[in-house]
């Protein structure tokens, strides 16, 4: 029997703080009650986008498995692999890979995964995994910037040397 819609919203929101929490226990419990892991809060957060962005390995496989919708957007209409990506968390970034987030998404900034993967961090070894990682998966790095430049003139410019030989090479 369904929920009356206020006690939904509730458990919904409760999930979406354990789960900004990292209490794999309680958003297990409350996705056995009944909690929506794609209810969204009020900056448009939920269970699955922010276990992703965050690197919460643990909620983010209990949201995938209870019917996390990959296609789903943040508040800055990105999918969870953006801010992955962005932080460099390599292990959910191939979680959301293998989940079917799609790759090559722009946000509304437009950017992909991978021109956040390298504008916003160093350009150090875990950001250079993801970049592996995206063009594995098929990211397409000619997919260009607001401003005209690819993820390869990005990264040269930046002077993230390995990314470019990387971004180069693909085959």
């Amino acid at each position: 029997m369904p929920k009356p819609p206020e006690a939904q919203a509730e458990l919904d929101q409760k999930l979406i703080r354990a789960a900004k929490a990292n209490d794999v226990d309680q958003v297990r419990e409350l996705i056995t009650a009944g909690g929506n892991v794609n209810a969204k809060d009020a900056i448009q957060d939920s269970a699955f986008l922010y276990a992703g962005a965050e690197g919460f390995n643990e909620v983010l496989r209990l949201t995938l498995a209870n019917g996390a919708d990959v296609k789903s957007t943040n508040r800055f209409g990105g999918t969870a692999l953006i801010p992955a990506s962005e932080h460099g968390h390599v292990e959910t970034v191939r979680i959301l890979i293998a989940a079917g987030v799609p790759v090559n998404h722009v946000n509304n900034l437009g950017w992909t995964a991978m021109q956040e993967a390298i504008l916003l961090n160093n350009g150090g070894p875990r950001q250079q995994e993801v970049v592996r990682l995206l063009l594995a998966a098929g990211a397409d790095p000619d997919i260009r910037d607001p401003q005209g430049r690819t993820a390869l003139a990005n990264a040269e410019r930046l002077g993230f040397a390995e990314i470019a030989r990387l971004i180069r090479g693909r085959s």
